[in-house]
């Protein structure tokens, strides 16, 4: 294991390392509460590989990782096999979007660690070619987000079908309720540790807002873009349709752009992300559904082109900077109907945006004062802003009868039209 993290530039650890690895290793369940870019992933890893030791001789196996997206689960897959340097164990990743083939060809093979996604690894267990007879360790990773996505049930069938002796590491960026329970369910006295620090967000994040107009905010982006000119960049946008939309129109003006969203096939996703981590693509439009599974510590920028649909989705976006304690810079656009959104955010991580502008550019159209009308002014059939006194003739007229409707016929209905 020294040999591992002196291959992989680990001199120190984190202080989620620090206090999760002696608990793990002495086999005790842990509830640890950090945010990601913490080393959470080696603070559960290490100790997997020191307990797990050497490869089991049967084909089952010993560890489940349950991650809420296959981005996470490639990710965690390839911070196990390099902390196994040297080891003899397999460790391999299962989750949907990939052929089921493939993937039971290598648990027949033999996997010691199994990382994959609730729905995936439900559905291995189903056909039963997964089996968590031999299971020593489970760990729920990115637990609030998993259940924020839906899996409750699946992880509580999952759990149900693990060895009621086995050591369980549950962490999560937010211990809220649901969490709780689920702890208290499914763990045996675990030992609570909490990472997070005093505010939601860390202080190497700086955190600015803009005002602007919807149509203008791509005017902005290409503005924005231009001045900071990222070394790698995530902009975050609502909805899929919207990131394609804005990936077409960021391609044109400037090269190295790629998108990623949950409608795209496992194949792109997988190459979208071997591109961005390789440092080929600068700038990645992505939607919230994704946003959790990128972790690269390149990133100087987040862009939430759109506000997130939640105060912690914000939480999420901005930690995907900042990784490892970095300095990074994030921006928010916030349109003029979205101020209530980003005083929730405010209140939540406990600071106050700095607001931010572009030289030069108006991002907010003006409204012009308005003028008194100069005539009458005529807004529809008949009807004109000008006053119409009646003669005295006709204010003394009685009022004309209405002729009554033909049998079988209803009244016309009187429509009173307002400005």
């Amino acid at each position: 294991m020294l040999a591992a993290l002196e291959s992989v530039a680990y001199e120190t650890p984190t202080p989620v390392q620090a206090g999760i690895i002696p608990i793990a290793l002495a086999g005790k369940d842990v509830l640890g509460q950090a945010r990601t870019g913490t080393g959470k992933t080696a603070a559960f890893a290490i100790p997997i590989l020191e307990k797990l030791n050497q490869a089991s001789r049967g084909h089952q196996p010993r560890a489940l990782v349950l991650v809420p997206t296959r981005e996470l689960a490639v990710q965690v897959r390839d911070e196990i096999e390099r902390l196994a340097h040297g080891r003899k164990i397999h460790a391999t990743a299962i989750y949907g979007g990939k052929p089921l083939r493939t993937q039971i060809a290598r648990l027949q093979k033999g996997a010691d660690i199994v990382i994959g996604t609730p729905g995936r690894i439900l559905d291995h267990l189903g056909r039963g070619t997964l089996q968590l007879d031999l299971l020593e360790i489970v760990v729920l990773d990115e637990a609030d987000r998993m259940l924020d996505i839906g899996f409750r049930p699946d992880i509580e069938k999952i759990l149900r079908r693990c060895p009621q002796r086995r050591q369980t590491l549950l962490l999560s960026a937010t211990v809220a309720p649901p969490i709780e329970r689920l702890a208290q369910r499914y763990m045996h006295e675990p030992e609570v540790m909490d990472f997070s620090p005093k505010g939601k967000t860390v202080d190497t994040i700086e955190q600015r807002y803009f005002t602007v107009d919807d149509q203008r905010k791509f005017d902005l982006l290409l503005k924005l873009l231009k001045r900071e000119e990222p070394q790698q960049a995530i902009v975050f946008v609502r909805t899929k349709r919207g990131a394609d939309k804005v990936h077409r129109k960021l391609s044109q003006k400037i090269k190295g752009v790629d998108v990623i969203h949950g409608d795209l096939q496992q194949s792109a996703r997988d190459r979208v992300m071997k591109s961005f981590r390789a440092g080929e693509a600068k700038i990645l439009v992505a939607t919230d559904v994704v946003g959790r599974g990128i972790d690269v510590t390149g990133i100087s920028h987040i862009i939430n082109f759109d506000m997130p649909q939640s105060s912690d989705d914000y939480v999420h976006r901005v930690g995907r900077t900042g990784r490892m304690g970095r300095e990074g810079i994030a921006f928010t656009f916030v349109t003029p109907e979205q101020g209530i959104e980003l005083t929730r955010i405010e209140m939540l991580i406990d600071r106050l945006l700095e607001r931010d502008e572009i030289e030069g550019f108006l991002a907010v159209a003006q409204a012009a004062p308005p003028q008194a009308p100069a005539g009458p002014v005529a807004f529809g059939p008949g009807i004109s802003t000008k006053p119409t006194t009646p003669s005295p003739a006709e204010a003394a007229a009685p009022p004309k009868p209405t002729a009554p409707p033909p049998p079988g016929k209803r009244a016309p209905r009187r429509h009173r039209r307002a400005l």
